[in-house]
């Protein structure tokens, strides 16, 4: 619009320069070229005012487009917000749901207590009554019958009646206590069962891996080397025992680190495959693959702290954490086994009523030691404990850690949470696995020491060696000593073996009598 008004102006101005131009000269030829100048200046104006018009319309349709696209713009941005939110109090209303389902779970817990104290105070007060009866029956038939003074006759009731009440109150007491204990081991194993249900983890872990295949036992000299400078150089880069012997297309790598046996296999592999095999190439592919293993150890170590939902560790702590992706114990991998912990205590907590965050991490770092056990002196759970702490975990952690073998004494909830977890990992079918030989010598071990104590008849190891039925004399061995039988077997088991999970030793003992008819 204002190029359209600063055309028209330049129109009436330059308009008006002719008309005085040809009011103010008489000569008739200045006056046609006037009129041509007037003519053409109407043109001029004519076309910068169609310009004019042209611009403003061409600019105002781009505004229109640019404003309708920052509309557009806006709309979406406003539906993604919108279901952003909506998502959010979805997400809240569940999780507000799922903690007034655990609150009514308690509530009625909490009201059947109540009721059972309820019960048990009308009983009582029943029986006070009554008590109260009978004394006041006794005290009237002694002053009657008796020569006793009030005095002496009142001590001897309150002495007999106080016998009576001892008595009584024992008895609900034991009963109570029955009854709690019922319910308490009622109610730890529906926890357990549910963490149990809800942790959905595989059974069986990985195994490393100690020995390389070769495309062909032509390869083991020129890994052997001349003189034996290949494998003398791959020894002491890697710090790995390289053994080449007779098993066709197979190498084996011997270390007690599993991550330097994890690098030297890499190594090995790489070194096969590129077809050059000769000291200086052996020390480039080892610093590729150290490089490698040690991304792996990290993207391992995050993962896992991701899985378990915890993101402020030490990395120092999820370093180790890592590594522990190629330790295995009885089979199982240690990494998986810890995630697979954590996860277990968060749900025991939780149906507890406490907060899942401490039980997650304990359960998370519980068998960090088993990174460096090879290197320091000491169970795993005290080297693990120590590791903690030196990074800055809170004592509660550490103490779970230190505690999870019953190393030093369990004395909170989270310790026991953190044992109850590694047993329920470790004692899964097809969590754990060992050889045939072990697996047999394990049996035969229960069954010698079972077999060592005096009146056992036989004794056979069910369950894969997870239960031990020991048959005993009945003349030698009587109900009472068959229960201090069963707790000494147990005990010595844990003294001189070590297995998976636990094992349950069942003392059965039965007396038959037998007649023959002939």
């Amino acid at each position: 619009m204002v190029e359209i008004v600063i055309g028209v102006l330049i129109g009436i101005v330059v308009g008006g320069i002719v008309a005085f131009f040809v009011a103010t000269n008489k000569n008739s030829a200045r006056v046609l070229d006037a009129e041509r100048k007037v003519q053409m200046a109407n043109e001029e104006a004519a076309r910068i005012t169609a310009e004019a018009q042209s611009a403003a319309e061409t600019a105002r349709k781009s505004a229109m487009l640019e404003a309708k696209e920052e509309i557009l713009k806006q709309r979406q941005e406003n539906e993604a917000e919108e279901k952003r939110r909506k998502g959010e109090l979805e997400r809240m209303e569940n999780r507000i749901m799922q903690r007034e389902e655990s609150l009514d779970k308690r509530n009625e817990v909490l009201d059947k207590r109540e009721g059972q104290l309820s019960s048990m105070q009308s009983s009582l007060d029943k029986r006070r009554n009554e008590v109260d009866k009978l004394y006041a029956s006794q005290e009237a038939e002694l002053e009657r019958i008796s020569a006793l003074t009030k005095e002496d006759a009142h001590k001897e009731i309150l002495d007999r009646v106080r016998e009576e009440t001892v008595r009584d109150e024992a008895q609900i007491l034991r009963e109570s206590e029955q009854r709690v204990r019922a319910q308490a081991d009622k109610t730890a194993r529906e926890i357990v069962s549910t963490a149990i249900q809800r942790c959905a983890a595989d059974q069986a872990g990985e195994i490393t891996v100690t020995s390389v295949h070769i495309p062909s036992d032509d390869l083991k000299g020129r890994i052997i080397g001349r003189e034996g400078r290949n494998i003398r150089t791959f020894e002491q880069v890697t710090g790995v025992t390289l053994v080449i012997d007779d098993t066709p297309e197979t190498v084996i790598l011997s270390s007690f680190s599993p991550v330097r046996r994890e690098t030297a296999r890499v190594t090995l592999e790489n070194l096969i495959a590129d077809g050059r095999i000769h000291p200086a190439r052996i020390e480039e592919m080892y610093k590729k693959a150290e490089k490698l293993v040690n991304e792996r150890i990290q993207e391992a170590g995050e993962q896992a702290s991701f899985d378990a939902g915890i993101h402020d560790l030490h990395p120092e702590l999820i370093k180790t954490l890592g590594s522990l992706r190629y330790r295995t114990s009885f089979g199982q991998n240690v990494l998986q086994h810890s995630v697979q912990v954590s996860a277990l205590c968060g749900t025991m907590a939780s149906e507890l009523g406490l907060d899942c965050a401490p039980a997650k991490r304990a359960g998370l770092l519980h068998d960090l030691g088993k990174a460096i056990d090879h290197e320091v002196e000491g169970p795993h759970a005290i080297i693990g404990a120590d590791l903690a702490r030196r990074y800055g975990e809170r004592p509660a952690i550490v103490h779970a850690i230190e505690a999870h073998h019953a190393d030093v004494e369990p004395d909170t909830v989270l310790d026991v949470l953190v044992q109850a977890a590694d047993a329920i990992s470790a004692a899964r079918p097809g969590a754990r696995r060992e050889s045939a030989e072990a697996y047999i010598k394990r049996l035969e071990k229960l069954e010698q020491i079972s077999n060592a104590h005096d009146g056992v008849e036989r004794t056979y190891a069910m369950q894969a060696g997870r239960e031990l039925h020991v048959m005993v004399e009945p003349s030698k061995i009587s109900d009472a000593q068959a229960t201090v039988l069963a707790h000494d077997i147990a005990n010595q088991i844990e003294d001189e073996m070590e297995y998976p999970g636990q094992v349950r030793v069942v003392v059965i003992r039965e007396s038959r009598a037998i007649g023959i008819a002939k």
